[in-house]
């Protein structure tokens, strides 16, 4: 069935999912491959390959507010002491993330409790209860790595293998499993070559998709469909088993009824984008269904749980709580005395794990994973434009050489040479690269309500040990490439920014610990089901899409009785 834009008002189903995220996608596709009738509501609109805006104005535009206008992929939070990105748009996160897909470590299924010093826990799930499900997710998204030959090509790829020889055994280094396809139809590792046919019709449309360019772009859309999105991959598979995937469709309102439960969403008309919408006021359309999975991502679901625990009866003390931005940390290496060129290849190529005091024994060790940062290439000339003094002075020096030479008659016909000295060597972009680092900050943050808005009282404090750990191992990597580190300018204000944002609506067996139990069942609300970031009760340390596909898979195996 093609994907429709709001177009189901009025209409039941056995379930609706709320969200298209890792959670939202794995539960389309599998509930509806199990027989159930499911629909799909999410805020955003579908982007098929080459519709991903690149200039300036369309960049600009590309953010989440439709009461201004805005009905673009990128939405930002700000908090007390963190903000958030999120997606928005037909595959949720998918769509702007870096396609790193790793397993949680198996002993970091316990940790700290964040509000009892000195107390370990163990999650409501444990990694034996997930491994059949993370190898699921893999088979299905073709979880990759880059080939050897083309990885130790880039720059980025070899200084990142080599700072960690620098450091020593006490790290570990791999190839980052990627969900971009490297592969193409022949099996071989191809750049920009054709993709080997799906095994179900691409919501799309077929055609127009190809292997990996290496050009960066993945954190602002894959124009060439390399990347496994869940668009390309659960959601077309979701829509061959016959779910109706609506767009356009924020979910407002949910509550309980004797038969199951009534879904109110308003519609974002394309007719709306690009002005100023009274969305307070926009019409309500109802669905209903037997069952709901709130899938709409951290910050989503724990909101619309807040504004409905009263028609949803949800009564546990943890709504809202163990938030936490899953210890992410952006710095950036400068001046390295080596070529790092950020924008070769796509946006996260390797990692870098350190250890945790599981691993060794030793309370002072933090565990993280840093892993490469790349950019889209244009923004280098940004980089380098930023750079006015030298921009000026070379130009200057162009300038005054052509009227040097109109004077002395001295002229040449070949200018390579000066158009090379005017653009430079451009050391700024090429012998620089962001790090992302992630791992285990403390998740102590709650989520509440501040009138109609969604406010945080997590900030960095009670993580300052883990931070400045994880900012150690940055200067570590930065000195083995002979560049030096530079924190994000947030960090002089105590803030960071989170991509990974999880908690708000956390697991444990009991309800006075989690809101949902280790399958994703809503304590006290039988038939709601919550399969996103909010029920990690703490960070999952690396990548979590991964962790919250898997989750969501077993979920619905526990749904479907299997």
């Amino acid at each position: 069935m093609p994907v429709v834009a709001g177009e189901v008002g009025g209409q039941h189903f056995d379930v609706v999912v709320v969200g298209s995220g890792f959670g939202g996608s794995v539960c389309a596709h599998r509930l509806a491959d199990g027989g159930r009738s499911v629909c799909v509501l999410e805020r955003g609109q579908a982007y098929a390959p080459h519709s991903f805006p690149r200039s300036p104005l369309g960049i600009a535009d590309n953010l989440w507010d439709p009461s201004k206008g805005l009905h673009g992929m990128f939405d930002v939070w700000s908090f007390k002491g963190i903000d958030a990105l999120v997606g928005s748009g037909l595959g949720g996160g998918s769509l702007i993330y870096a396609n790193v897909l790793i397993r949680k470590d198996p002993s970091w299924f316990v940790q700290d409790h964040p509000y009892r010093p000195g107390t370990t826990e163990r999650w409501a799930v444990q990694y034996d209860d997930l491994e059949t499900s993370y190898t699921e997710v893999e088979k299905f998204l073709d979880v990759q790595t880059l080939p050897e030959g083309v990885a130790f090509d880039l720059a980025k790829t070899r200084a990142m293998r080599d700072a960690a020889g620098v450091i020593g055994d006490e790290v570990e280094w791999k190839l980052a499993p990627l969900g971009v396809r490297f592969r193409g139809g022949e099996g071989g590792g191809v750049v920009g070559g054709p993709l080997a046919e799906s095994l179900y019709p691409n919501l799309h449309g077929e055609g127009g998709r190809r292997t990996c360019r290496l050009c960066g772009e993945c954190d602002i859309g894959c124009n060439d469909g390399a990347k496994s999105t869940l668009d390309h991959t659960y959601l077309s598979a979701a829509s061959k088993r016959g779910a109706v995937l609506s767009t356009r469709s924020e979910v407002r309102a949910l509550r309980r009824t004797d038969e199951g439960f009534e879904v109110d969403f308003v519609v974002h008309g394309p007719d709306a984008a690009g002005q100023p919408v009274d969305t307070a006021s926009l019409p309500l359309s109802t669905v209903r269904a037997k069952e709901v999975v709130l899938a709409a991502g951290t910050l989503g679901s724990t909101y619309l749980a807040l504004r409905n625990r009263r028609s949803l009866g949800l009564t546990s003390p943890a709504l809202g709580t163990r938030f936490c931005g899953n210890g992410d940390l952006l710095g950036f290496i400068l001046g390295a005395n080596r070529p790092l060129e950020g924008s070769q290849g796509p946006v996260i190529t390797s990692y870098i794990r350190s250890p945790d005091a599981v691993d060794t024994g030793n309370p002072a060790d933090l565990g993280s994973y840093l892993e490469d940062a790349g950019y889209p290439a244009f923004l280098e000339w940004l980089v380098e434009a930023s750079q006015v003094r030298g921009v000026a002075s070379r130009a200057a020096r162009f300038a005054w050489d052509r009227v040097r030479e109109k004077v002395t008659g001295r002229t040449s016909s070949n200018l390579s040479g000066a158009v090379s000295r005017l653009l430079g060597r451009n050391r700024l972009s090429t012998n620089s690269m962001p790090m992302l680092g992630m791992g285990r900050d403390v998740p102590d943050g709650l989520l509440y309500l501040n009138g109609s808005m969604l406010d945080s009282t997590w900030t960095t404090a009670t993580s300052e040990a883990y931070f400045a750990t994880l900012e150690h191992r940055m200067r570590q990597v930065a000195s083995a490439v002979g560049g030096r580190y530079q924190r994000n300018p947030l960090g002089m204000l105590r803030r960071v920014i989170t991509v990974h944002p999880l908690g708000g609506l956390p697991m444990a067996k009991h309800p006075n610990e989690g809101v949902v139990d280790g399958l994703g069942r809503v304590h006290g609300v039988p038939g709601l089901y919550v399969a996103d970031g909010s029920v990690m009760p703490g960070p999952v340390g690396p990548n979590p899409s991964l962790t919250i596909a898997a989750f969501a898979d077993r979920m619905c195996g526990s749904m479907l009785g299997s």
